[in-house]
């Protein structure tokens, strides 16, 4: 990736950076990117099986007691509380809402047939060299799953001027409304005997929730600290009984094998910890405004965001790529290939982070072009 050790590319970025920019809000971003890539690749694993198959695994099955990394690295309620600040000051009343919304729209949707591209042609030539069906579906589905996030995302992003409407009417009592929905869901889910099909309402009422506290900051709510103490506490607090005494499961991803996931539809519990995620990033808004100050720091967060899509869409196919290409070797490879069910996987499997960070380094260089339009 580029070097911001470079005196001229820190000072371009920072002589191109509008002095009215929230830096903390782009810091907050980079942080959820890290987050998420951070948590697949040490939550994901894939265990040889022996007769040329790769499964998926995860050592939180065996390990359960590894349920608070998932706390740290489980970062998306901050990105669509970012996600509704941006798209609530990017939009202006009056303004045509086709274009609007085919603007916003664009840059999600830009990068992502260059990625089904790609491996449409990966799954052709890793079929002829005799990769297995089950192992080719297990890498499929790795790749495709993050596309559910570009959906929600970009269906909560069209409807922010019904959210801003809701915002201007109800002010912060809208957000009981994506709240109370998703709490009735769960209880028609783990209550009352409903279809566990309604459930899969949650991935909008779910991510709502932070998509309108981001608006609510756009439009000058949430600055106060004691906000963001309440959202903090209060998330925690309702977290912490909805696992005690709920039966809501510990970890914030899914776990293999698990019956209930947190996140596969969003459950109140993963709702409830968003509102203590969103609370932490309120207050760390401080602290990131002044450590965005160093220009080579700010250097390496201009350029994270400016890459987002194109980390956010390869960083699964780093891993897979380093995993399927060390398969042949002799014999399965500590931490890439073992099963993680022994504490000893952990730190084998932290060495190989840098080796995934290589080959994202790559594919980035490939791809992030597609990711900006092109000159007219």
């Amino acid at each position: 990736m580029l070097d911001t050790r470079r005196p001229g590319l820190t000072a371009r970025i920072e002589a191109s950076t509008p002095p009215n920019r929230d830096r903390a809000v782009d810091a907050l971003r980079a942080l959820a990117i890290l987050g998420v890539v951070l948590g697949h690749w040490c939550v994901t694993a894939f265990v040889s099986t022996g007769d040329g198959q790769l499964r998926v695994s995860s050592p939180l099955s065996a390990m359960p007691h590894l349920a608070p990394v998932s706390w740290v690295l489980q970062t998306l309620a901050v990105f669509f509380l970012v996600g509704g600040y941006t798209a609530a000051k990017g939009h202006r009343a009056g303004e045509p809402y086709l274009p609007w919304a085919r603007r916003r729209l664009a840059r999600l949707a830009r990068p992502v047939p260059v990625l089904l591209l790609a491996w449409a042609a990966a799954v052709c030539v890793l079929a002829w060299a005799g990769l297995s069906s089950g192992t080719l579906h297990a890498l499929l589905k790795l790749v495709l799953s993050p596309l559910w996030f570009l959906g929600v995302y970009g269906t909560l992003t069209v409807l922010t001027p019904m959210v801003v409407a809701l915002w201007n009417r109800l002010g912060m009592w809208g957000v009981l409304l994506p709240l109370a929905a998703t709490a009735l869901i769960d209880l028609g889910r783990f209550g009352l005997d409903a279809p566990s099909w309604i459930g899969w309402g949650t991935v909008l009422t779910g991510w709502l929730v932070p998509f309108y506290l981001g608006v609510a900051w756009a439009h000058g709510a949430l600055a106060s600290p004691r906000t963001g103490w309440a959202l903090l506490g209060g998330g925690a607090m309702a977290t912490g009984a909805l696992v005690l005494w709920a039966g809501y499961p510990a970890s914030m991803v899914g776990v293999p094998g698990a019956e209930v996931s947190n996140l596969n539809p969003p459950t109140l519990a993963a709702v409830a910890f968003g509102l203590a995620q969103c609370g932490l990033a309120l207050l760390a808004r401080g602290p990131l405004t002044r450590w965005t100050r160093r220009p080579r720091v700010w250097a390496v967060v201009a350029l994270a965001n400016l890459s987002a899509m194109t980390i956010f869409l390869w960083h699964q196919t780093a891993m897979m790529a380093v995993t399927v290409t060390t398969a042949p070797a002799a014999g399965p490879l500590p931490g890439l290939h073992t099963a993680p069910d022994q504490a000893a996987w952990i730190p084998a499997r932290l060495l190989w982070l840098p080796v995934f960070a290589l080959a994202l380094a790559v594919l980035w260089a490939a791809a992030h072009r597609f990711e900006r339009p092109r000159p007219r």
